[in-house]
């Protein structure tokens, strides 16, 4: 049986509100993660898709995680760099950019994955089935002012 808080939280997801409570949200879903060794997130909790994902740091060479929402798509992970509607694209994008590889942590199960960003007609495709599973990106695209990148990632 689906979880009924999904619906709930893509209502939610339309409210401009919740962009403003984006810190508060991302550092209880850190902690959530570190407490239940990565098998639990807020946005999983609310019945959605959730990842980890790990980049290497373009600049650094560090690996760099962070927790996203992501459309499944057959066996692909999609996402969509929204960055909460900040001008600014968010940092993993232009990770993702720089080594076109990664790895997804899904549940504590790691996933090595290629990375192809999409443009052109295939990103109007996509941004058409992204709205209908997170209506929200369209708010956080105006607030941002930005096209949103989007990327598939493809296990390996």
């Amino acid at each position: 049986m689906a979880n009924p808080l999904a619906n709930l939280a893509r209502k939610l997801g339309t409210q401009p509100w919740v962009m403003e409570a984006s810190r508060g949200i991302i550092w209880a879903d850190k902690k959530l993660h570190r407490w239940f060794g990565g098998k639990v997130s807020l946005v999983g909790i609310a019945g959605l898709p959730s990842l980890r994902l790990t980049t290497v740091g373009r600049k650094s060479g560090l690996p760099r995680s962070t927790n996203l929402l992501y459309f499944p798509h057959g066996a692909d992970f999609v996402l969509t760099g929204s960055n909460w509607g900040r001008p600014q694209n968010p940092a993993w994008t232009f990770n993702l950019r720089a080594l076109s590889e990664a790895e997804v942590a899904i549940r504590g199960r790691e996933v090595a994955v290629k990375v192809r960003e999409l443009e052109g007609e295939e990103y109007d495709r996509m941004w058409g089935e992204l709205l209908e599973f997170w209506p929200g990106y369209e708010m956080e695209r105006v607030a941002a002012g930005r096209p949103l990148p989007v990327f598939v990632l493809s296990p390996r």
